[in-house]
Parts: structure tokens; C-alpha cells; sequence
């Protein structure tokens, strides 16, 4: 299977589970800053490096589930970046039209790097890319502590697209 066929069913169950989380929870998440995403994120990663050194999983919730969490509050923080939050409650229907731009903008950037890194990712083990993960979370923590301010490096939102593409390649390699 081709990595833009696994990608796009990968985003798809993450969708999925947006969703039907938006259905029963309307889009609550609005109220956080994109900073308390941030710290969702880290919460999720650090759980996973956790789960993957002790090889103890007390919760019982999947790494996998983990990953699909992280992708999610991904987009949920470039929306956060991009729209006012003034209107906090967005229709299921404007918030899926949301979710899709960012997924969309995410695989555009994917396939561009895949091609120039020569799928390197299928070469690494699900713990880099957790790690990569938590270093891209400190990055994305620091320049926040910046007030979004960097001198020579990508901002915040490049930052949320290689972590939620890292997320990916972890569920492809966890899925197939």
C-alpha cells in the first residue's frame, strides 16, 4: 500500500473520531488556547514515551488512540491559530470544513517531504518519532514563551504540521 493511500486512511479514523467527538461535545475544545493545546499534546506524548520505557499501561487506553489524540489537537491548535475564538461554538459542519483544510494542508506538506527525505520515517522506530514528537512540543513551548517570536526558525504552526505528521507515520507503522 502506498503511504498517500495509508495516510488518508489514517486521517480518515482520526476524522472519524473528531466527529463523533464534536456530535457529543460540541466544539468545546474552542475555549483553550493554543498554548493549553500544546499542553494536550504533551500530555499525549509523554504518556506514549511512558507507556513504551516502563512497558506498563496502567490506563488501558492504546498508543494508537494516543497518536489519533495527538492528530487531532493538531488541527484543533491551527484553528486555534488561525480563527478568532470570539465564536466559540462552530457548527459540526464548519468544523469538519476545518478539520479537512488543515488535514489537507498537512498531507500536501507530507508528500512534499516525503519525497525529499526519501520515506526515511518507514525507516524509524515508533519511539523517535514519539521523541521527535516531545522535541517539537518544547520548540512550539519556547517560542510560545517567546510571544510567537523566532529569529531564524519555522513558527508555531510548522511546528503543529510535523508533529501531527509525525502522529501519522507512528499510526501506519502501528496499523500496518
Amino acid at each position: 500500500m502506498q503511504t498517500s493511500e495509508q495516510y488518508t486512511k489514517v486521517i480518515s479514523s482520526c476524522r472519524e473520531i473528531f466527529t463523533k467527538k464534536t456530535k457529543d461535545y460540541g466544539t468545546a475544545w474552542r475555549i483553550l488556547r493554543p498554548s493549553s493545546l500544546t499542553d494536550q499534546i504533551f500530555i499525549k506524548a509523554q504518556r506514549i514515551r511512558t507507556i513504551q520505557e516502563t512497558g506498563s499501561n496502567l490506563v488501558g487506553e492504546s498508543i494508537s488512540g494516543e497518536f489519533q489524540a495527538i492528530v487531532n489537537y493538531c488541527i484543533m491548535a491551527l484553528i486555534q491559530l488561525e480563527y478568532n475564538a470570539d465564536n466559540l461554538e462552530l457548527s459540526e459542519e464548519e468544523a469538519c470544513r476545518l478539520y479537512d483544510k488543515y488535514a489537507h494542508e498537512a498531507f500536501e506538506l507530507m508528500k512534499k517531504k516525503n519525497h525529499d527525505y526519501g520515506e526515511a520515517w518507514r525507516d524509524m522506530r515508533v519511539s523517535s518519532l514519539t521523541d521527535l514528537i516531545l522535541m517539537k512540543i518544547l520548540r512550539v513551548k519556547q517560542i510560545e514563551d517567546n510571544h510567537g517570536k523566532t529569529i531564524i526558525s519555522e513558527g508555531v504552526d510548522a511546528n503543529y504540521y510535523d508533529m501531527l505528521n509525525y502522529a501519522v507515520f507512528s499510526l501506519i507503522h502501528l496499523s500496518y
